[in-house]
């Protein structure tokens, strides 16, 4: 069933009017709340707008994309780097059962904790969690019978452009300076249903075993 979701899964831009409903939602939310994380830290947050304000804004800073406008639902997808912090990340590892002392040795390390690498180092492994959990999200949809686009191309701190609209976003999704908005998810049931196209590289372009 997971393949056949995988084959038939495309990018669908263009919804009916019918409404997304609230069950149907909570599970692709559900779906993307179960994904793999990194150290189980769960370093991602999502947004739900349905609001047509805010997804015009969303759109704006989109460079206009008329998917993340017309979508009955958009799922922003945020980064949360604070989840890293002692606080936070030594949470879950004494959730997990670990004893204090293996708790401070990965709370303090480099290789398990990007928070204590740098910047950079710390937005690309909260990004990562985050793509793990959108990927789990569009395939629910697709199960459920929903289209849906992932979107990464708008104002934030990945794109690097910034001509306001990514503060505003920032601030109407009440973002800190700590988060970051990674992907817009929009989602919708197709307003012309059509089979996916898949156009892939071939299995031996890609594959390769021990090395390159």
């Amino acid at each position: 069933m997971v393949m056949n979701a995988i084959l038939s899964r495309k990018s669908v831009r263009k919804y009916s009017e019918k409404p997304v409903e609230a069950s149907v939602l909570n599970k692709i939310l559900d779906a993307g709340r179960f994904a793999p994380s990194w150290v189980n830290v769960q370093s991602w947050k999502f947004i739900v707008v349905k609001s047509q304000d805010t997804k015009d804004l969303l759109s704006e800073s989109a460079g206009g994309q008329q998917q993340v406008k017309n979508a009955p639902v958009v799922i922003c997808c945020v980064a949360d780097m604070d989840d890293w912090s002692k606080t936070k990340f030594g949470k879950v590892l004494e959730q997990r059962g670990l004893d204090e002392k293996t708790r401070d040795f990965m709370l303090s390390s480099a290789l398990y904790n990007p928070a204590n690498m740098g910047e950079y180092e710390l937005l690309l492994r909260s990004v990562e969690q985050v793509t793990y959990a959108v990927a789990y999200m569009t395939l629910e949809a697709q199960e459920l019978g929903l289209g849906a686009c992932v979107v990464g191309a708008f104002a934030n701190e990945l794109t690097k452009k910034d001509d306001g609209l990514a503060q505003k976003v920032k601030d109407k999704l009440g973002l800190n300076n700590n988060q970051v908005l990674v992907d817009l998810l929009t989602l919708g049931y197709e307003e012309n249903p059509s089979e996916a196209k898949k156009l892939r590289k071939s299995f031996d372009d890609v594959v390769y075993y021990e090395a390159l």
